[in-house]
């Protein structure tokens, strides 16, 4: 039969002065080794670390590793890494292989809405394309608005100022008539009905971005907004796609435009097309802009002069091809409308402006609906349809489906499946 051992507890209990004392002399033995242990090993370290420092220093002045064997010849040197300027072509190499660039206007103050914008179009497509960035303002960038988004481009990124006479009240312009009108539309609750800028941005969007030389070496561009969001991977290139598709203009939206912001818009292009009657494409998508209206057959070089629905492509994103806004047939439009005052007395916007191009001259084929990239450009966000981008965890929607402005009574986009087909890269 086993002893029990007496443990601390019952000594304790006991108050057994001699078991105490001998715990406590135990203890204070134990304390002492421990400190003994400890200093040899703090001692050993020491000695290890002299003994590794001498030999690394040895190798950098040139001594031998052992006595007596033959000294080896070191090298040391300091390598100090360039500066990175990101601003310069050089340092970023684009792999796509289209003549594109992605092109966002925007001003100094609007940077973090630029950053935001730019980081999603990183992640969700040009991380792996790497396609060079285009940003214009019209007055000098700030070297903080330029060293923070080239910071996060991944393609080389230029920087420019647009011309005066680009963004500026022409000479000829009726002063005061435009105020007048503005005063009205302020009146009226018309948005932006007494912003000038607003009215530079949008004549210039229409007329001018294109002749910009920063733009020149360029055949394909996407037009980035500030402040827009992403939710589906871009896993091929969709300039590719234009290109080898034969398509000239790309959108995801399409909307009613405000009816009192372009009151004689359609009349001026109805009277521009009497005067070239050449310019209209046959199977174009007059049918989109008229409700019930045929596309011109062959031979038919005309348009009704009244009903149009107001419908357009949102023109905040599109991907297009600029050799058409540098044609004969978009140059001589534009400047008919530019020469007539609307973008000041009214308030023509660029995208009805670009829509009723798109529509008019370019046959229907030419037209291509991205139904595969998800969108939002406030107020509004799309999402694709389909159930194969979500399980396959391309896309990350963050709205319901029966919000999908896709079918919001504001869209224009049944409009153009109606006329078009619902055709995209991945599903029909």
């Amino acid at each position: 039969m086993f002893k029990r051992r007496t443990s601390n507890t019952d000594l304790l209990a006991t108050g057994s002065w001699q078991a105490r004392q001998g715990s406590t002399t135990g203890a204070r033995v134990s304390r002492e080794s421990k400190r003994a242990l400890l200093k040899y090993l703090l001692l050993a370290v020491l000695a290890a670390s002299l003994f590794y420092n001498y030999v690394g220093w040895s190798r950098i002045a040139g001594h031998s590793e052992e006595p007596g064997a033959t000294a080896k010849t070191w090298s040391y040197e300091i390598v100090k890494p360039e500066p990175t300027n990101h601003r310069d072509n050089t340092q970023k190499q684009t792999l796509g292989k289209e003549k594109a660039a992605l092109v966002m206007l925007a001003r100094n103050k609007e940077l973090g809405d630029a950053l935001h914008s730019i980081r999603a179009v990183e992640d969700r497509f040009n991380r792996n394309y790497h396609y060079p960035w285009v940003f214009m303002n019209d007055e000098p960038f700030t070297e903080e608005f330029m060293e923070l988004t080239s910071g996060l481009a991944s393609g080389p990124v230029e920087y420019a100022q647009i011309p005066k006479e680009h963004w500026s009240v022409p000479d000829w312009l009726d002063v005061p008539k435009a105020q007048k009108s503005m005063e009205d539309m302020v009146a009226k609750g018309i948005i932006y009905g007494g912003s000038v800028s607003y009215r530079h941005m949008c004549r210039f969007n229409s007329a001018f971005f294109f002749r910009q030389e920063v733009l020149a070496k360029y055949d394909w561009y996407w037009r980035v907004e500030p402040s827009v969001d992403f939710y589906c991977d871009i896993d091929y290139d969709p300039f590719a796609f234009m290109r080898e598709n034969k398509k000239t203009y790309g959108f995801v939206m399409s909307l009613y435009e405000y009816e009192a912001t372009i009151p004689t818009l359609w009349k001026a292009t109805a009277d521009f097309i009497k005067d070239h009657p050449d310019y209209l494409a046959s199977n174009n998508s007059l049918d989109f802009l008229i409700d019930g209206q045929a596309p011109s057959a062959e031979g038919d070089k005309s348009i009704p002069e009244k009903g149009y629905n107001l419908c357009h492509f949102w023109s905040n994103f599109e991907i297009a091809d600029l050799n058409f806004w540098r044609s004969k047939t978009y140059l001589d439009y534009v400047d008919h409308l530019d020469s007539l005052g609307g973008f000041f007395y009214e308030r023509w916007g660029d995208a009805p402006v670009h829509s009723l191009a798109v529509s008019l001259f370019l046959p229907k084929d030419k037209v291509h609906h991205f139904n595969d990239i998800s969108y939002r450009h406030a107020p509004y966000t799309r999402c694709p349809q389909d159930e194969e981008s979500y399980a396959n965890g391309r896309c990350v929607c963050p709205i319901p489906k029966t919000q999908n402005f896709d079918t919001d009574g504001y869209s224009c986009l049944p409009k153009w499946w109606a006329v078009a087909g619902k055709e995209d890269r991945r599903y029909n």
